[in-house]
């Protein structure tokens, strides 16, 4: 026979079942008997044990460096996938079926009790392990910028020449809130809102970065019209010598608001507000026509404010004239008065809401009373 025959450790014979077969790649232990081949076999390389990161506030997990939003009520998933990551099966195992039984042994603490099969040398080999995992509860970065109160964003809620409403100072930050959240919902864990105060003159909302707070603020805009102004503060530098800035986003929301009755200078008549979002728009309570800021008036003209719809009085239609006058009951004197009849006002109508300026009494569209409560763009039937 030849020497190859023979376990070089024990010197027992070969079997077949553990001898190399002919061209197949040779391997340090493949000359040695199946006895003291599995003496010193390790079916599966596994850790003592093993921690996850968890942050204490929001319920990331530390992975690598970096912190993972997870959507879990407990952490067994994540300490099973942890365990999975970290088991290596021995190269010349085939077959191998494995099963992983936890058990939570404290709030902290999951047993994992991994069972794994292969055939090895065409013997059926079988090992179980236990790897302790342990749940290390930490505070992520993120939450930790948010309880320390971080920003580097402020927008502020503001309007021309008035107070923001409490109507406008809500949607701001129902605005922001959805943005925010929406950055979130895709898995940028440095959005978030820090703080959110009332002043005197609006509101101010501090966001965690300067990118999305100008998204904020744009956002606002376009939904409740004005413009935005940028004023960068230097508070200091970085690791890397770079000037870090933080930006106040000013929003000045229009002077004037949907449900405002105002009387521009180009002695038309006055309109009633229904949109400020870019230029203001509007409809003429002398004729019903419609009415956009010109280019040259900017995002609203100049204009003297009368009231709101919520100003108007309910009054007795006395008799149309003709398609372009009216007489009405005057809400204070009950005089009878004759005064421009818009074309929104229908030939049946009995009653109709009207305002009263230094000019005379005005009559405004029906489908408007409420416009300041209900939103920023209002169309008049």
């Amino acid at each position: 026979m030849s020497s190859g025959e023979f376990c070089p450790q024990c010197g027992d014979l070969i079997s077949e079942q553990s001898a190399s077969h002919p061209g197949a790649p040779h391997e340090r232990d493949a000359v040695v008997c199946n006895d003291c081949y599995f003496a010193d076999f390790d079916l599966v390389d596994a850790p003592e044990r093993l921690e996850v990161e968890v942050c204490a506030r929001c319920g990331a997990i530390k992975e690598g460096k970096q912190w993972v939003d997870v959507d879990a009520d407990d952490y067994t998933d994540v300490a099973i996938d942890r365990v999975t990551e970290s088991l290596g099966v021995h190269l010349s195992a085939e077959e191998v079926q494995w099963g992983i039984e936890p058990e939570q042994v404290d709030k902290n603490t999951i047993r994992m009790h991994c069972t794994f099969t292969g055939i090895v040398r065409g013997t059926h080999q079988q090992e179980q392990i236990t790897v302790p995992v342990r749940i290390s509860r930490q505070t992520c970065e993120r939450c930790g910028r948010i309880a320390g109160g971080y920003y580097a964003s402020i927008v502020q809620i503001r309007a021309r020449g008035r107070t923001p409403t409490t109507t406008e100072q809500q949607r701001g930050v129902e605005i922001a809130e959805s943005y925010i959240a929406d950055r979130e919902a895709t898995g940028d864990r440095d959005a978030f809102i820090s703080e959110i105060t009332t002043t005197d003159d609006g509101t101010n909302i501090k966001i965690s970065t300067n990118q999305l707070g100008s998204g904020v603020a744009a956002q606002i805009v376009r939904e409740l019209g004005g413009n935005v102004s940028e004023y960068p503060t230097l508070v200091t530098e970085d690791g890397d010598g770079n000037e870090v800035y933080r930006v106040t986003y000013a929003v000045r929301l229009p002077e004037f608001t949907p449900g405002d009755v105002i009387d521009p200078v180009d002695e038309d008549g006055p309109v009633v507000v229904r949109s400020v979002q870019g230029n203001l728009k509007g409809v003429r309570a002398t004729t019903g026509d419609t009415y956009e800021a010109s280019f040259e008036e900017g995002i609203a003209p100049d204009a003297e404010y009368i009231g709101t719809v919520d100003d108007a009085d309910e009054t007795t239609v006395v008799a149309f004239e003709d398609a372009y006058a009216m007489q009405v009951l005057d809400p204070e004197t009950y005089e009878s008065k004759t005064v421009a009849r818009p074309s929104y006002v229908d030939a049946d109508a009995t009653t109709v809401p009207v305002i009263k300026s230094r000019e005379g009494l005005y009559v405004l569209p029906m489908s408007m009373m409420g416009a300041t409560d209900e939103g920023q763009s209002v169309s008049p039937q």
